[in-house]
């Protein structure tokens, strides 16, 4: 038996076209929406799970879930916060780090498909990211939980793309604990960003070493130097743009016109996204 929450969920993936969510609108189409599988692809989620939701057959979903499907959804503040009620769930409260993408930051992400953005909230943890970061730095869809988390990844030697020296290293570790901890003053009572400082401190000699250390400081635009399976080096500029009022942090990387990196990124532009949709 369909539930209010199904139905809420259709009545969305409706209104989404799908060009807007960065997805072919090619083939013959019921509705001017999203398909179950497109939501499901966009959300990172199953379409059977998608299914039983919109069919009253799912129960309980977790808060990461119902976060996916706003995101994916283009919900606003009100829709967020009315579809975890739906789910039966207590929205985020302004206690806990904001991972709500607002309708402008996606359209920002919409405007820029040449150019290779990511989007994380204040525990640097990646909300979502277009199919050009996911050509450059590879594709992050398949990762869940700490795993989508930049400080996790690299205190904890998930390989990278990145090629830092010893001297740029040593400044972005400084800056990811810096902003690790800001965010922790202004989140003191997210559970989740807890758990990841525990983790980090148990599992990371280097993290814990610096944590304890008090260091302080923020991550800010650099030039970064890449190493591509396909195009090898190029180095670029990565900047770092905070939206303060819902504590985001878009990361934008881009290259110099005419430049040899500039032609590596338009190369990947056709290469690297062939495969990928949204």
């Amino acid at each position: 038996m369909t539930t209010e929450l199904g139905r809420a969920l259709r009545r969305w993936r409706d209104r989404v076209a799908p060009e807007t969510a960065g997805l072919p609108a090619g083939g013959q189409r019921r509705a001017a929406g999203l398909r179950r599988e497109e939501l499901a692809l966009l959300a990172g989620i199953s379409v059977d799970y998608v299914t039983r939701l919109e069919q009253g057959r799912a129960v309980n979903p977790s808060g990461q879930i119902i976060e996916a499907l706003a995101r994916a959804l283009r919900l606003t503040g009100d829709e967020r916060t009315h579809l975890f009620r739906l789910a039966g769930l207590v929205p985020p409260g302004p206690e806990t780090v904001p991972g709500h993408i607002t309708p402008s930051v996606q359209r920002l992400l919409d405007r820029l498909v040449d150019t290779p953005v990511g989007v994380s909230d204040a525990a640097m943890t990646l909300l979502v990211a277009n199919p050009m970061y996911a050509a450059l730095m590879g594709d992050p869809s398949g990762r869940r939980g700490f795993e989508r988390n930049g400080v996790w990844r690299n205190f904890l030697g998930v390989p990278t793309r990145v090629r830092h020296t010893p001297e740029e290293r040593y400044a972005f570790e400084i800056g990811m604990v810096g902003e690790l901890r800001a965010t922790a003053v202004r989140y003191p009572a997210d559970r989740q960003l807890g758990r990841l400082i525990a983790e980090l401190r148990a599992s990371s000699e280097r993290f814990a070493e610096l944590w304890d250390a008090g260091v302080v400081g923020r991550l800010e635009s650099s030039r970064k130097t890449i190493e591509h399976p396909q195009v090898g080096l190029l180095t670029l500029d990565c900047d770092l743009l905070r939206v303060e009022g819902n504590d985001l942090h878009i990361l934008v990387y881009s290259a110099e016109p005419g430049t040899e990196a500039a032609d590596k990124l338009e190369l990947l532009s056709v290469l690297g996204t062939q495969s990928l949709v949204g």
